[in-house]
């Protein structure tokens, strides 16, 4: 598998803080890395910085052989990157079908309409003509992650996915998720649950303080040494 995604020593800043610290990976077409980490790690800012949303303040991303640090938010959708952030920030005055189509001009051309995204999620396509402010929180993750494949991603960025949500709505959103991975779709997903993110992902990463410090294939690792990791007792242990 050649690297759809490669990101080289990237840094990224909040002001003063430092939020992300030379962060490097490789993410293969078609793969799944899961990034786990207590909250202030850096997870969000990292996918931010991929989407364009947040500017790289050092370091290199460079997508399907380009080089995108310096590329506008809306020109990498354009390349095939779609970033559902946390929140979900859909329009709330707008419907759920109306959401969806709001996409659609953005993005780029393929396979994703509106009935196949009703297909991938089911509990939405009931409810295409209501209003997104009437939503319950997994309604909406749903509509947002439906919004973000409306632009016809070759990657796919989730931050949280599962935050949030009631334990049956979480198990339907994953659901939906693991049709997109087996389709073929490439993602990036944030997860504070790590028996989900360990469960879907091919890899793992663990970030701790803006880097990362744990990574490996979901074989490789255990749920202990990620749980180390995402506390920081490796660290810990290794300074004792």
């Amino acid at each position: 598998m050649s690297a759809l995604l490669q990101v080289r020593e990237l840094d990224a800043r909040h002001g003063l803080l430092q939020a992300v610290r030379q962060v490097s990976f490789e993410l293969a077409e078609g793969e799944t890395l899961a990034l786990v980490g207590a909250n202030g790690a850096g997870k969000s800012t990292l996918l931010r910085a991929i989407a364009g949303a947040h500017r790289a303040a050092a370091g290199r991303i460079v997508f399907d052989g380009h080089d995108i640090t310096a590329m506008a938010a809306h020109r990498r959708v354009k390349a095939g990157i779609a970033l559902v952030p946390e929140g979900r920030r859909l329009f709330p005055n707008l419907t759920v079908e109306e959401n969806l189509r709001v996409a659609e001009a953005s993005g780029r051309g393929g396979g994703w309409s509106v009935e196949a995204v009703f297909e991938v999620f089911p509990l939405i396509a009931p409810l295409r003509r209501k209003r997104a402010a009437t939503l319950s929180g997994g309604e909406q993750q749903a509509t947002a992650i439906g919004r973000a494949l409306m632009t016809n991603p070759r990657l796919l960025l989730l931050d949280e996915l599962s935050l949030g949500l009631a334990p049956v709505v979480v198990e339907a959103v994953y659901r939906s998720i693991l049709d997109l991975i087996e389709g073929g779709t490439t993602i990036v997903l944030v997860e504070q649950d790590l028996a989900r993110a360990m469960s879907v992902a091919d890899r793992v990463a663990c970030m701790l303080e803006g880097r990362f410090v744990l990574e490996g294939s979901r074989g490789e690792l255990t749920r202990e040494q990620v749980t180390e990791a995402y506390f920081g007792l490796r660290r810990q242990e290794a300074t004792a």
